[in-house]
Order: structure tokens, then sequence, then C-alpha cells
């Protein structure tokens, strides 16, 4: 089943790669007030068709979600961000990624996370771990000075008053789902999110932060973020290191 889904995502990083290079993007805002582009939807479009063709699960994706009625009874399925970093792409930023999850009993069981500009292919696994552009990651870092992940775009006071009060000076600024890849590399320690995100941002670098001796922490309920939710949106969260403890 990997090889399948990494050469779908590689596939559909290529077409949104077509569109990165153009002059002109395409911008439309959506009711969210998040932007979406050709490049969004066309990559969708790909995805979406590939995985109807070769698995029999269902899909839910940014750019075409499913009621919770219709979902809620669903136990295996695909979550899909085509583009994660939809303003990094149209800002000719490259750290914007192609998100392709397999759900299971409401946790992420198999992701992949690619970017296209860099080259980089995150995956995961369930109980057989993460690899980046096919080489295993895991994040045993036993670092005292703490280094976190913050958005690019998207920081909060409530971030900046978490690095306070954990005396977090080092603070890197990376864009997507990258910031969880880089956390279960081991480049950082911990990424504090305390804005909206949705299931589909974080679903696939999820598993691949967990196998990688990681978790991601709901604020809310102090335990492990869940899926196929009746709302799609995230509670806040805290990505960090398993020996490392926050809530």
């Amino acid at each position: 089943m990997l090889p399948k889904i990494e050469n779908i995502a590689k596939n559909a990083g290529d077409i949104i790669l077509k569109y990165y290079n153009s002059i002109e993007t395409d911008i439309n805002i959506k009711s969210d007030g998040s932007p979406v582009t050709e490049a969004d939807l066309k990559a969708e479009k790909f995805i979406l068709s590939e995985l109807e063709k070769n698995f029999c699960y269902p899909i839910v994706s940014e750019e075409t979600p499913i009621v919770y009625a219709k979902r809620k009874k669903w136990e295996k399925y695909w979550l899909v961000d085509p583009l994660d970093g939809t303003e990094n792409f149209i800002k000719k930023n490259k750290e914007f990624t192609v998100n392709i999850a397999l759900i299971e009993n409401n946790f992420p069981v198999l992701g992949i996370v690619y970017a296209p500009v860099m080259n980089l292919m995150y995956t995961g696994i369930i109980n057989n771990g993460s690899k980046k552009n096919g080489i295993t990651i895991y994040n045993n870092s036993k670092r005292k000075h703490l280094i976190a992940a913050d958005s690019l775009h998207n920081s909060t006071n409530e971030t900046k008053n978490f690095l306070l009060i954990n005396n977090i000076s080092e603070v890197l600024r990376i864009g997507s789902s990258l910031k969880l890849c880089s956390l279960a590399e081991g480049l950082i320690d911990v990424y504090p999110r305390f804005n909206g995100t949705k299931e589909w941002d974080t679903a696939a670098a999820h598993i691949i932060c967990k196998e990688a001796g990681c978790k991601i922490l709901d604020v809310k309920t102090k335990d492990e973020l869940i899926y196929n939710k009746k709302s799609i949106k995230n509670n806040h969260f805290i990505a960090s290191r398993n020996n490392l403890s926050f809530l």
C-alpha cells in the first residue's frame, strides 16, 4: 500500500509544482476565510481519483468535506489535505505539503507528508516506524535547551506565553505539516498550537510523529488528538517528544 500512496502524493506534488512555477496564481477565498487555488483543486481531484481507483475506503478531503451524519460510523477512511500551507504556496514559499492519512477507529494508522519543492517524503505506519526519504527517523533527543516550532503566519499570544513560561527562547518558524515532521526527526522538541487547525492538517504528520517517539496531546482532554469527530476542527494541542510533559 505505502508505495502506491507515495506515488500518488508525488504525482499530486508534480501537479502543484506546475502552478507554483507559473507567473500568476488564481486565488479564491472560502467561507472560513482561508484561500484556495486551482492547484489545491487539481491536486485534490487527482488524489481522490487515484485513491478511489486503488482502494475501497471512503475519503474526506479539505476541499470535499463529508457531513458527520454520513461519516460518523466509518471505521476506516482516507483523510486528505491536497495542499497544506496554501498561504506559503501563494507567497512562493517552499514549505507546503501534500498530506494523505489513513484513519482507523479515530486514529491515523498511515501517513504521508510530501513537500514537492523540497523533494521531502515523510512516511509513518503504525508499528512500523517513520521515515524521511526512505531513512528511518526517531526523536530520541535529551536536549535540555528546548527548541520549539511556531507557525509562519498564525502565531498567537498564547503561544508566546507558553514559550515564556517554559523558558524556550529558540523558535523555528516553519510552514504547514513540516512543523510536526521536524519534531519527528528531532530538529525541534515541542510544537504548541493554540489556534485553528482541522483534522486533515494534522492526521498524516500525527502518525509520523507517533512512530518517531513523539506525541500530540489535546489541551482540553489531555489525551491524544482524535479524528472523525463531529466537528472537523482540532482542539488546541501540544506536540512534543514523549519524554517531555507540558500538560
